[in-house]
């Protein structure tokens, strides 16, 4: 019987893991469809595109699938796929963005406000969220990179603000310098890991431990949404970088 239960415990825990790896694949996925709609097909002049390229082969995103997404992004495919930006407030009166893509707001928002309400710690905002967050780059540097080498590096290419998150080395700049900040640290020999844009509080909020757990619980929860791309918050960060939830929360 022990050996049947730990069996069956392995299997149940592949299946969660095979299913949000799933789920994960078919967000970059989406990214990327959208992206090559909005912006074109071209790598090289779709900065957009270049970056969710990376993210998904960062995350072994097999390249067919890569391939078909940006077939998909011809305006002529016919599936409308539409940015929704969703503001909310979360425990201890923490801020939240959620990011989708989705083929029918009315749903997308339902299944949003259900999560929130269901968490008995959130609900939707009709403003005033946005104010709170800055888009800006991000560069995430492979564990073992020097800072004082890196700032080196990226001093004179808009570099805006360097800190260390999860043991590793990340560098924050305006959208428009990711990409001097990428190359500049590439001809350094410095290992990037990985590059995107994304939502940065201006400040963090400090939460109460009990909150601070309802938050993550409620932003893992958000994730799981299948229309849902990404989720920021401006409460603590947290300790855990297993891919279940940004980073930036």
């Amino acid at each position: 019987m022990a050996g049947h239960s730990k069996w069956s415990n392995i299997q149940h825990r592949k299946g969660r893991q095979d299913a949000r790896r799933a789920r994960l694949f078919a967000k970059l996925i989406r990214e990327v469809t959208v992206a090559a709609r909005l912006g074109g097909a071209e790598p090289g002049s779709n900065p957009r595109l270049r970056l969710a390229l990376e993210q998904a082969a960062t995350n072994n995103v097999p390249k067919d699938s890569l391939t078909r997404a940006m077939q998909r992004g011809d305006p002529q495919d016919g599936r409308e796929l539409e940015e929704l930006l969703l503001e909310a407030f979360g425990p201890g009166g923490t801020a939240i963005l959620i990011e989708s893509l989705t083929d029918n707001h009315t749903r997308t928002i339902a299944e949003v406000r259900h999560c929130l309400n269901k968490s008995g710690a959130g609900k939707l905002a009709d403003g005033d969220v946005g104010r709170l967050f800055r888009r800006m780059g991000r560069v995430r540097l492979a564990p073992g990179a020097r800072e004082e080498e890196a700032l080196e590096a990226v001093l004179e290419n808009g570099a805006e603000d360097v800190a260390t998150e999860h043991g590793q080395l990340v560098i924050y700049c305006s959208m428009e310098h990711l990409q001097a900040v990428r190359n500049a640290l590439d001809s350094t020999g410095l290992r990037v890991e990985a590059a995107e844009c994304l939502m940065r509080p201006e400040q963090r909020l400090p939460l109460e431990a009990a909150d601070a757990r309802r938050l993550e619980q409620l932003l893992g929860a958000l994730e799981e949404l299948q229309d849902v791309q990404k989720v920021y918050s401006n409460g603590p960060v947290p300790e855990r970088a297993d891919g279940a939830y940004r980073t930036e929360h």
